[in-house]
């Protein structure tokens, strides 16, 4: 490309992003929806499925109670550099890639969890499949966001969370059929993640994103996505509004990680960063604690898996809530709401022995959680430019899981420390507390509802 024509290639990037936010409908096939939700819903799946399995495989696998551990650790471990590396590789050879290789990913280690034959090796397989994972989630969302017009970033987004939330649901329920019917069955809870692989089959017909694409200088590429999209808009009878210019995306150049530990990016690393490890330290104490604290309080077995069955319910309506209510108001200030209702709600289950109440009171918070994360994930990919915005979820929500590996050693420690009695209400304030830390950050954050993102985030 000589100089004249990139010169004049750049000049029309700002109309070309221009072109893709005026759109009113989503532009592109329903396939796109489908092919990256059934990959959140596998990813979520797999999440938590090791911990129906693990009462059988711990004994097959002569496994100490140290080493229970080992499976769920090491899975966090791996999501946590999955993320990092994946985002990178995102950022610097496309959207559609990073989510081809998180899905191999964990794909594979699902294979390799279901033959696995002793503790090392579910280990190794578990690592794998949680850098799958968590490379997963954050290209998911960054795609998601980048092919949207800016007044649907959050509609979608929580579209997808749907089904996320759907395939935590979907894990007990299958969970009951499988683990104590069979004796496989346990592995055939991991196989279910192996599906994921053939998703990689729709990809050829996918779009990558144009914002990627003008972030690399790739102008025709971008211009046949979005004139493809336009057309199918038109295609629906539907007009298109005048261009409203927006300021150019910035070409990226070098490491795509480097750009973000300059101004202003530095500092919302730290703030996001902050969000995300309070939000998971709550959040990974109320779910895979939470049985086990309300059945050591006093209620029954059968009341704490009604109480697990509420919050599932809760976070699939808190996602649709999220796609509806997503684009009306600014995000930082949903969140923060949100975040409020959380707080309130443990604090609620803190101090209330009624198990009437508790359910009316799971359902709230988990509304509330499956409506505040979509959000978050949007947020998050509006705080940072195109060219370094999968390595920035990367840092800010993968390396916030180190919040989800503390929350379970201080709420364990905490409930030791000060017995049955006031142990309980002290682990839900706790959680509370994290949830109101967290809102008390939202003023900070930036105001990216609705506008244009990637180009004035220089």
């Amino acid at each position: 490309m000589d100089a004249i024509t990139q010169h004049l290639d750049e000049r029309q990037s700002p109309e070309l992003t221009a072109r893709l936010d005026r759109l009113t409908v989503w532009p592109y096939t329903t396939a796109v929806i489908w092919v990256v939700g059934i990959g959140y819903f596998i990813s979520f799946f797999d999440i938590t499925n090791v911990a129906f399995g693990l009462p059988v495989f711990s004994k097959i696998f002569h496994m100490t109670a140290a080493q229970t551990a080992y499976p769920i650790s090491f899975s966090l471990f791996g999501y946590i550099l999955g993320s990092w590396l994946n985002g990178n590789l995102a950022d610097y050879a496309g959207r559609k890639l990073g989510i081809v290789m998180a899905t191999i990913f964990f794909s594979v280690g699902c294979i390799g969890c279901t033959l696995s034959n002793g503790l090392w090796s579910l280990v190794f397989w578990r690592f794998l499949t949680g850098m799958g994972i968590g490379a997963e989630i954050a290209i998911v969302s960054t795609y998601i966001g980048e092919l949207a017009p800016a007044s649907m970033r959050g509609r979608y987004t929580g579209l997808a969370n749907m089904f996320s939330f759907i395939g935590l649901a979907c894990v007990p329920i299958l969970a009951l059929w499988l683990v104590p019917n069979f004796s496989w069955g346990w592995r055939g809870m991991f196989a279910v993640g192996a599906f994921g692989i053939f998703t990689l089959l729709a990809f050829p017909f996918l779009p990558e994103s144009p914002r990627w694409l003008l972030s690399k200088g790739r102008f025709e590429k971008a211009r046949a996505v979005i004139e493809a999209a336009e057309a199918r808009v038109i295609g629906q009878g539907k007009t298109l509004a005048p261009v409203v210019l927006a300021a150019a995306e910035p070409e990226a150049a070098g490491l795509p990680m480097a750009q973000l530990f300059h101004p202003p990016f530095v500092n919302r690393l730290a703030l996001l960063f902050a969000m995300w490890f309070l939000f998971y330290v709550g959040e990974y104490i109320w779910l895979g604690l939470g049985p086990v604290f309300f059945v050591d309080h006093g209620f029954t077995l059968t009341h704490s898996i009604m109480f697990m069955l509420m919050s599932s319910l809760g976070l699939s309506l808190g996602a649709a809530l999220s796609a509806w209510l997503g684009d009306r108001f600014e995000r930082k200030h949903s969140i923060f709401a949100g975040m409020l209702v959380w707080a309130a709600g443990f604090a609620g289950i803190a101090f209330i022995a009624s198990p009437l109440a508790i359910y009316a009171l799971v359902f709230i918070v988990t509304v509330a959680l499956g409506f505040v994360i979509p959000l978050m994930y949007t947020l998050t990919n509006e705080s940072f430019p195109t060219g370094g915005r999968a390595s920035g979820v990367s840092l800010t929500d993968g390396l916030g899981h180190l919040g989800g590996a503390a929350g379970p050693i201080m709420a364990t420690s905490l409930y030791a420390a000060l017995g049955a009695a006031s142990g309980f209400p002290a682990v839900f304030l706790l959680v509370a507390a994290t949830g109101a830390v967290a809102a008390l950050l939202m003023p900070f954050t930036v105001s990216a509802t609705r506008r244009a993102i990637g180009a004035e985030m220089k």
